[in-house]
């Protein structure tokens, strides 16, 4: 999708901070930052919101959750524990109509979250 900024990022035409990539999927770090760790995990298929996610991306989002894992493991977040976030449309914070994840920790999470 050609304005939507995550696609960019995956054809590098905008610039990050790549910490993983495979075949269907990218994460890398947020460049505006709301804990010590915090990466976004997107998939290269566009796909706007979880509602729009259909039975055959079950494989994808179970990747994706995969690539989280590894991230934590990796920015040695893991044990300490950490928070994986996703938003959908506009009441939930959404910004960018590309589903991705946002894993966060280095800091102690308060609950609720806001």
């Amino acid at each position: 999708m050609s304005d939507c900024i995550f696609c960019k990022i995956i054809e590098r035409k905008l610039p990050a901070k790549i910490v993983y990539e495979d075949g269907v999927a990218l994460a890398f770090e947020d460049i505006n930052p709301q804990a010590p760790v915090h990466t976004l995990i997107i998939p290269k298929k566009h796909i706007p919101t979880i509602l729009d996610l259909k039975e055959e991306d079950n494989n994808l989002m179970t990747h994706l959750l995969t690539i989280a894992k590894r991230v934590a493991k990796d920015k040695g977040i893991a044990e300490k524990g950490f928070r994986i976030v996703t938003n959908c449309n506009p009441e939930s914070g959404q910004a960018v109509y590309h589903i991705h994840f946002h894993v966060l920790g280095g800091r102690h999470m308060n609950w609720p979250p806001g």
